[in-house]
């Protein structure tokens, strides 16, 4: 099989890792899905992931704590989520790099582009730690940014969701899926399928977002395959 795209900037949500433990790592879920990524892999595919924190610890939700003391706290949940992650793709047998926006040299690599692209290259998965390294800034932005550096084809968004809707399927039953929508009116519209900094940031750099449900992990391989699944958030 010739796989759709050649270089993939993968993001995983926290709430994803977690299942329906809804907290925390749920093993076999994470295990599910590394076996997913494990095929992309053996198509030849080069795979970079960015992983939430959310099922850990959600920054903006922290009530009255300083919010960047709370989003460096976010940040370190998102490493915990990359380990584990990384432990569950070498199980599969993939050679993994991790690396993060800060240092820590003890357990993974600080994040370098050109070290990363020679990665890819070479073959490994590099898994991405602490969104950008900054405060204010999400893993969506992360993801968008990290998809520009790494100069991947696409920017896949595994979520809790099928796609993009018109409004929020979990309040509205008439909520209407869409197959392709523009980056303009995902803008415009100010629907909520990621923050507007990372919508923009792929709109200037021509990276399309792929937005498709982790609920079944082997969506992952569909949508590197060229299935026709979630939604396609692409240029005007």
């Amino acid at each position: 099989m010739e796989p759709k795209y050649k270089r993939v900037l993968l993001k995983l949500s926290g709430e994803s890792l977690a299942g329906d433990k809804h907290f925390g790592i749920d093993d076999q879920v994470v295990q599910d899905i590394c076996k997913a990524i494990k095929k992309c892999a053996d198509l030849g595919v080069e795979i970079g992931i960015v992983v939430g924190g959310g099922n850990i610890f959600r920054g903006r939700s922290s009530g009255s704590m300083d919010r960047t003391r709370a989003d460096h706290m976010g940040m370190l949940a998102t490493v915990i989520n990359c380990l584990a992650v990384a432990d569950g793709l070498e199980q599969q047998g993939l050679d993994v790099r991790v690396q993060t926006a800060i240092q820590m040299s003890q357990i993974a690599e600080p994040y370098i582009r050109n070290r990363a692209v020679r990665h890819l290259e070479k073959g490994r998965v590099v898994v991405f730690g602490c969104g950008t390294g900054n405060p204010f800034f999400s893993t969506d932005t992360a993801s968008a940014l990290r998809a520009a550096e790494i100069e991947a084809d696409i920017f896949m968004k595994a979520t809790m969701t099928d796609g993009v809707y018109d409004e929020d399927p979990n309040k509205y039953d008439d909520a209407v899926r869409y197959d392709t929508i523009t980056f303009s009116e995902v803008l415009a519209k100010n629907l909520q399928v990621m923050d507007s900094t990372a919508a923009a940031l792929c709109k200037d750099t021509h990276i399309p977002i792929l937005v498709f449900n982790s609920k079944e992990p082997e969506n992952i391989f569909r949508a590197i395959a060229g299935e026709n699944i979630g939604t396609i958030v692409k240029e005007d």
